[in-house]
């Protein structure tokens, strides 16, 4: 199997490093195309594989192709490639907002997976849900699926409107877990701690919660009560957030982000 990763940023780099520290791929069978020869001289000298700045020269040896561009670049991209491509090879794009339909038609393709990846995949921890063109088999499948693995967490959703959920959710998750982050390290350092203080403080609260809340059955709402006491500290801030309605305010801003990739994958006219 000969994978090629079309574009060579942070996400490109990432599936590349992965899947050779999985061992799921060969370095000889690993090749990265990345137009910008600046960016191509650096990514040879990282040695994740053979680089390459045309698509003439690699498109046609590789099994599964993973489109790791911009969005924005997305038809420029598919221009230059569908003199290339080849009806048996798998397209596994992560490009937000690009649905399969427009990747089957840009391409001239039918094997098409459509992956949301998120930040932390950069460290072995990302979250990721995906969803296949009918043409592509449970086998393509499998592999795509250990593949996606080897960045973190993957789930297979039955739709693309799945795929938006997932932006609004794991997607653009983390920042909405650093933003509340941000909220108490500033309350930290405003109660007298210092920066670094204040920031270790918050990192390692949330650290420990995830992990106490992924190691165990009990839900949230059971933790949540079982750290609160009537007339406590801890009911006191919750009772503030109530008041101020920041629960329905996070899912209200879920909400937007998904009606946001809802619109950035409907076609222009």
């Amino acid at each position: 199997m000969k994978i090629l990763v079309i574009g060579g940023g942070n996400m490109g780099k990432t599936y590349a490093r992965s899947l050779l520290r999985a061992h799921l791929v060969k370095k000889e069978d690993l090749m990265i195309l990345e137009r910008q020869e600046e960016k191509a001289a650096a990514l040879r000298l990282e040695d994740v594989g053979t680089v390459y700045t045309t698509a003439e020269t690699c498109l046609n040896a590789a099994d599964l192709i993973i489109l790791a561009v911009k969005p924005q670049d997305s038809a420029t991209l598919f221009e230059k490639l569908r003199p290339s491509t080849d009806p048996q090879q798998v397209y596994l794009s992560i490009m937000a907002g690009v649905t399969i339909a427009s990747i089957q038609q840009g391409l001239g393709v039918e094997k098409v997976i459509r992956a949301m990846p998120n930040l932390p995949a950069q460290i072995g921890l990302g979250m990721t849900s995906y969803t296949a063109s009918d043409a592509v088999t449970r086998i393509e499948l499998v592999l795509v699926q250990n593949l996606l693995n080897t960045t973190g967490k993957a789930i297979y959703v039955d739709d693309e409107y799945s795929i938006d959920a997932t932006t609004a959710i794991s997607g653009s998750g983390p920042a909405y877990v650093l933003y509340f982050m941000e909220a108490m390290i500033e309350a930290a350092t405003e109660m007298g701690f210092n920066e670094s203080q204040a920031e270790l403080l918050v990192a390692q609260t949330f650290r420990g919660a995830v992990e106490l809340q992924m190691k165990n059955d009990l839900s949230c709402r059971e933790w949540i009560e079982r750290v609160s006491s009537k007339g406590g500290t801890t009911e006191a801030a919750l009772n503030t957030f109530r008041a101020t309605s920041v629960f329905e305010d996070i899912k209200s801003g879920a909400r937007a982000a998904l009606d946001r990739a809802v619109e950035l994958g409907k076609p222009s006219v």
